[in-house]
């Protein structure tokens, strides 16, 4: 099983990510037929990726995520884009966290213990809050300046954050299908 955990966004910013696609693709002109964009529909802000895991380790996986999080909820806020890597030619576009990135990372590192005292072996990679709009099949260098040239200051979604999910994740020709197995609802201190 493909498992991870992630923040699910709203209608109204799964509207705006979509309405922010649109308007970067119109200013990348040509290159935007390299991008394969996200369907707002299937867009997440992943917390922590455990990867293939096996279907006898996942209830103690499950268990370990459906806890309740000693924390307050919290709005997280999306505003202004990148790419990833930072040299030569990009392979992720995506819409940084401003407000709430604290509070984020601190659920990140809750759900990334838990699963990891559950036996999991995750990732070693520092976690960079991010959402994902679009990864290229192929990339230059100038896709990048023609990316960030398009940036804009002005926030493009805030989010109220009560909980994270546990997604079992589906890859087939049509897409990948997401199917909730738990939630860490936050519960207050």
């Amino acid at each position: 099983m493909r498992l991870f955990i992630a923040v699910d966004l709203d209608d109204a910013a799964r509207a705006a990510m979509g309405a922010e696609q649109k308007r970067v693709a119109a200013a990348m002109g040509d290159a935007r037929s390299s991008v394969k964009w996200v369907r707002p529909e299937q867009m997440h802000l992943t917390l922590v990726f455990l990867g293939e895991v096996s279907e006898g380790h996942a209830p103690a996986i499950v268990d370990s995520v459906n806890q309740p999080v000693a924390m307050p909820a919290f709005g997280i806020t999306f505003q202004g884009l990148g790419v990833f890597p930072s040299h030569g030619g990009p392979r992720a576009l995506w819409v940084g966290i401003t407000d709430g990135g604290g509070e984020l990372s601190e659920l990140q590192r809750e759900l990334a213990r838990r699963v990891a005292d559950a036996g999991v072996v995750l990732e070693s990679r520092p976690f960079h809050p991010h959402l994902t709009l679009g990864r290229w099949r192929q990339s230059r260098s100038s896709d990048r300046r023609r990316v960030l040239a398009a940036a804009r200051p002005e926030v493009l979604a805030r989010v109220p954050l009560t909980r994270a999910t546990l997604y079992h994740s589906r890859i087939s020709s049509a897409g990948p299908a997401y199917t909730a197995l738990a939630h860490a609802n936050l519960s207050g201190r």
